[in-house]
């Protein structure tokens, strides 16, 4: 996404100020806005290899340490990069909320970059998300709050679906969907929690050379069920390529049936959004994602 400077509140001023006032080695350097950025954060690249990164709002503001705690330890147990923690900046210059200093990462995000060859992309970020699963888990973030409910049960989002149905009645098949959300929350996570990211998508994977270099944004990330972490297979997968992913990604059939509980409540909800806003490009690609996660609805897909 792209905005404007001074959303939320912070501007490239502020950045320099608080770069000056905590960190002032860096003061020299330039700070300009990132070309894309995200919505629970503001970033800024400062000079050619750091970007900072402030939270917009409350609810944003403890996955600042979590990310500064978590991220070098699993670091070296992932196949390719995530954002190195450089410093952790506090409330200041009118700023209240913590903040970092992370190492800048090259490439462009999935939604931009070309990709040589999506089902090797496909393996790739399935190896991700095994590798992420495979972290210790001892003394990790258990999913609530801070994960804004990533790895817990979907029923905490189960008023928000159930409004979203009520609303898309007439536009989608209803009837299938409240089957599949209905399916997401009868079927319980047996197994171990394990680390999740918690929002697996195309615009937190970095691409170099057609392939997959970096994942970003672990706000949403903690321990718990890993169905959140495999909603990718219908937002950007289709075809063989998902079925690449699935076989790769390795999960019991249970999770794949929570995970499509997970996709059909997001895309509801921008889809609504979309709608809301008449964005009809917006909405067709909603609508896609809802149509083939219902023509996913019972099969089996096991290990």
């Amino acid at each position: 996404m792209t905005f404007a400077d001074g959303r939320a509140g912070i501007d490239a001023a502020l950045v320099r100020r608080l770069i000056r006032a905590q960190f002032p080695r860096w003061a020299g350097l330039p700070v300009t806005p990132v070309e894309v950025d995200g919505w629970d954060n503001r970033t800024y690249r400062l000079g050619d290899d750091m970007t900072v990164r402030l939270p917009t709002a409350p609810g944003y503001v403890p996955a600042v340490a979590k990310e500064n705690t978590w991220l070098p330890r699993l670091a070296p147990h992932l196949p390719v990069a995530v954002p190195p923690v450089l410093a952790a900046g506090e409330p200041g210059e009118g700023y209240p909320f913590p903040w970092s200093v992370r190492g800048w990462l090259p490439g462009e995000t999935a939604l931009r970059a070309p990709i040589t060859d999506r089902a090797r992309f496909a393996r790739s970020v399935a190896g991700f998300v095994r590798a992420l699963q495979r972290c210790d888990t001892a003394g990790g973030p258990a999913a609530g709050d801070h994960s804004w409910h990533r790895g817990s049960p979907p029923v905490f989002y189960d008023d928000e679906t159930r409004h979203c149905l009520r609303l898309l009645e007439g536009r989608i098949d209803t009837a299938r969907a409240a089957e599949v959300w209905g399916a997401a929350l009868v079927m319980e996570h047996r197994g171990d929690p394990v680390w999740f990211h918690g929002d697996i998508a195309a615009g937190n994977l970095l691409v170099v050379d057609g392939e997959l270099a970096a994942v970003l944004d672990f706000g949403t990330s903690g321990v718990g069920d890993p169905a959140c972490d495999l909603v990718i297979a219908w937002t950007m997968f289709t075809g063989p390529e998902r079925e690449v992913f699935r076989a790769a990604v390795d999960q019991d059939a249970g999770t794949w049936v929570r995970a499509r509980g997970w996709a059909l409540w997001k895309a509801m909800l921008i889809l609504v959004g979309a709608l809301d806003r008449d964005d009809r490009a917006g909405a067709a690609e909603q609508e896609r994602i809802i149509s083939e996660i219902l023509a996913d609805h019972g099969r089996e897909w096991v290990r």
